[in-house]
């Protein structure tokens, strides 16, 4: 398996495989993360303009897609009923989506992560209970809440 780069000409088969995230995310109780159509298309081919997306591939075939990047993500200036474990500049993993559930997938992409900068913040939906899991096995520590532009609320983590 290899993590590379997303590219613009993948955007209809990374959109396909957040459908099928979405799926196991409302079968799971989770119905409520990503709405209206999220994530959009358009916020996709940014990612990979702004080379932050990536997809996890298996036998030449994508298995797995988030966002990566180390800087500022304005969701997290703000941090409620808790801190951030450091001030220190992180990195951010968002929008992570398997294809199939094969064990240890989201895992491998968020040791990729922690490969490539020290420092991550992730955060998830109340609900989440999956990716909660999947974070805190990675040695994420629950930090707080933070609040989405729109005001609905995330667990954060810190490793």
């Amino acid at each position: 398996m290899e993590i590379r780069l997303a590219k613009l000409e993948e955007i209809d088969k990374i959109k396909e495989i957040y459908s099928l995230a979405k799926s196991f995310m409302d079968d799971c109780g989770n119905a409520g993360q990503w709405v209206n159509n999220y994530p959009q298309k358009e916020l996709l081919q940014e990612d990979v303009k702004n080379e932050q997306l990536y997809v996890c591939v298996d036998e030449s075939k994508i298995v797995a897609v988030f966002c990566f990047f180390v800087g500022n993500e304005p969701t997290y200036d703000k941090i409620y009923e808790g801190e951030w474990l450091n001030d220190e500049p992180y990195g951010v993993i968002h929008r992570i989506a398997v294809a199939e559930h094969k064990k240890g997938l989201a895992s491998k992409c968020i040791q990729w992560c922690i490969n490539k900068h020290h420092n991550i913040k992730i955060d998830t939906h109340k609900n989440n209970l999956p990716m909660q899991k999947t974070i805190l096995k990675n040695s994420f520590k629950y930090c707080g809440i933070i609040k989405k532009p729109d005001g609905s609320e995330r667990l954060a983590y810190q490793n």
